[in-house]
Formats: structure tokens, C-alpha cells, sequence
């Protein structure tokens, strides 16, 4: 059986946030902060065909919200039925309940 192939945008907040870690990280290791880059964007890319392989995001339990972790990072998805759109690049120690709010998620 074919597996469906959906487009993968990310949404301005996630690419600040990636935007951001990146930044942060370079400050001490570019190396770093490319590995964590390519690493990102080759899992994002992966969910065209592999929508579900993220778990559901366990704060939200709602199953078109998912997340796969990228080192110490979380990058969390909305499988849409056409495209799959990330959400957020977080640390796995931030403070989900503040990104959360912002998000409107409650």
C-alpha cells in the first residue's frame, strides 16, 4: 500500500523558535548548531511520508498533534489531511504550559 505524501510547511513562530536555537547554539559551536539544523529540517522533510511516526503530544492529547525529538529539542506537527504544518521547535526542558498559552492550545 502507498503511503500519502503530504506537503510539510512550518509555521513563523517554529522557525523563529529554530531560528533562534540555532543562533543560540552557534554561539558556542557552529559545528553544533548545523547538526541540530540539518537534523531538524531532515525530520520535518521525513514527514511527508511519515506523518504518524511522531508520538502525540502528551500535554495535548489530541492525535493530529504529534512530536518527534531532535537531540533535546522537540518538534511538534499538525497532520493536516493535505500537509502536515510544525508548530514549534522547543527544548524538551522549556516550559511547555507558557507555549502553550501563547499558542492558544488551553
Amino acid at each position: 500500500m502507498a503511503s500519502r505524501v503530504r506537503s510539510v510547511v512550518w509555521s513563523e513562530s517554529a522557525q523563529r523558535s529554530l531560528d533562534e536555537v540555532i543562533h543560540y547554539i552557534a554561539n558556542d559551536s557552529r559545528s553544533a548548531a548545523g547538526r541540530v539544523l540539518e537534523a531538524a529540517l531532515d525530520v520535518a522533510a521525513s514527514l511527508t511520508r511519515l506523518s504518524a511516526r511522531g508520538r502525540v503530544v502528551p500535554e495535548l492529547d489530541d492525535p493530529a498533534i504529534r512530536e518527534v525529538f531532535v537531540f533535546d529539542y522537540r518538534l511538534m506537527y499538525r497532520v493536516e489531511e493535505t500537509r502536515v504544518v510544525v508548530v514549534a521547535f522547543l527544548h524538551g526542558a522549556r516550559d511547555f504550559a507558557n507555549w502553550r498559552t501563547k499558542q492558544g492550545l488551553e
